[in-house]
């Protein structure tokens, strides 16, 4: 072999185990850079808040998890959701919702639909299948797959959520096995349908029970709340929505734009979520839609999840969530307020889900009673997907 070729192959072989290296470490390295959590000394809890969070469900409307090559399955140190914590946080359901598109410089202002898609990058740097690179409902499908493979693997741990029939087994189920997790699917927005309505049926063949109408951008649905247009629901964003009511779906309007919001409310026959939010009047800021929206809401029978980042609750900490939470029940009432994370979705909170006997305590330490707590924590969850998940 001539030197020349030597010489070839060493940089060709470098710049091979360069490669690796970056489709090995980058994906973690990105996941720890935006999905943190701020460092603290363990949180103090009361003996009355352990003993009441151990009776709890816990119930969650929003984690981002499945985005994340993060195994569910094992422990990490890093990001915020994974079956051990939720575990040890005492979480009897978890909604896992699917994120497919984030317009690069992703703001709770103003952001545009045409911007350069980060969601791409992350699918390419992470080695999802062809399939994702260019199709948004593949990669919400292939989100579900992974969820549905993490299941198959761990049935002592998690179970699928999709009727009420699993609902009740689910319930039994944890009377005596009080670390089983229920997983329910949601989306992050629907222009993961891209743009065929007949994407709806196969999202809820592959265990979809909960859709949401928007992102961060406006879509052909309607407006976002941090679009540009400010728009109502689209032609399109009616019949979605009147398909997503035929098949039981629960519609989220989390990031939806007041107005989508009120066009929802007008045709609407079921009662609607917001699966993670915090309450305009509690904390001024992008983010969160007017408080006479969410008593519009609450009214015909729909729940607000609240969210444990900044923009949200105008606060990170336990304390300051339960006080959006505490908020929210003066404004609407306890059986429609619920806890909604936003875990794993790019947010810096507090604590992780190991840590949520911290907002029981905090709850308790700002008057709730323990049948209020119960309600918030989980039971207001579980009462609307039993009433309202496919029978």
């Amino acid at each position: 072999m001539t030197r020349r070729r030597r010489v070839v192959k060493a940089v060709l072989g470098l710049i091979l185990i360069l490669l690796v290296g970056f489709f090995w470490l980058a994906p973690p390295m990105v996941d720890k850079k935006l999905n943190q959590v701020v460092e603290h000394a363990p949180y103090a809890v009361s003996a009355e808040a352990e003993r009441l969070h151990s009776e709890l469900l816990v119930g969650d409307w929003h984690a981002d998890s499945l985005l994340w090559r993060r195994a569910l399955d094992q422990q990490h140190d890093y990001g915020h959701v994974d079956i051990p914590r939720l575990q040890a946080g005492n979480v009897g359901l978890q909604m896992f919702t699917t994120v497919t598109k984030a317009p690069r410089g992703l703001n709770i202002q103003e952001n545009h639909a045409d911007s350069y898609d980060d969601i791409t990058s992350l699918v390419l740097v992470q080695r999802w299948p062809l399939r994702t690179w260019f199709s948004l409902s593949e990669r919400a499908l292939y989100q579900a797959e992974r969820l549905a493979e993490t299941i198959d693997k761990n049935p002592q741990d998690i179970m699928f959520v999709r009727t009420q029939a699993e609902l009740k087994t689910y319930l039994t189920r944890r009377a005596t096995e009080p670390q089983l997790v229920g997983a329910l699917l949601g989306t992050e927005g629907s222009h993961a349908l891209d743009g065929e309505l007949e994407n709806v049926q196969r999202f809820y063949n592959a265990g979809f029970r909960m859709m949401s109408l928007q992102h961060f951008f406006d879509n052909r649905l309607g407006g976002s709340l941090h679009g540009v247009s400010g728009a109502g629901l689209t032609d399109f964003g009616r019949a979605v929505v009147r398909q997503i009511e035929e098949l039981n779906i629960i519609l989220d309007l989390s990031h939806s734009s007041e107005a989508v919001v009120r066009d929802v409310l007008s045709m609407a026959q079921r009662p609607v979520v917001i699966s993670h939010t915090g309450f305009k009047g509690h904390c001024d800021t992008g983010r969160n839609i007017a408080d006479d929206l969410m008593q519009q809401i609450a009214s015909r029978g729909g729940l607000i999840a609240v969210g444990y980042w900044d923009a949200a609750a105008c606060g990170v900490t336990p304390a300051s969530v339960a006080e959006a939470i505490v908020y929210g029940v003066k404004l609407i009432g306890a059986e429609h307020v619920a806890l909604g994370s936003d875990f794993d979705g790019t947010v810096t909170t507090g604590f992780d889900t190991s840590e949520l006997a911290a907002i029981t305590d905090a709850l308790l330490a700002n008057g709730l009673n323990e049948m209020q707590i119960r309600q918030v924590m989980g039971e207001n969850m579980a009462r609307f997907l039993g009433r309202y998940l496919p029978e």
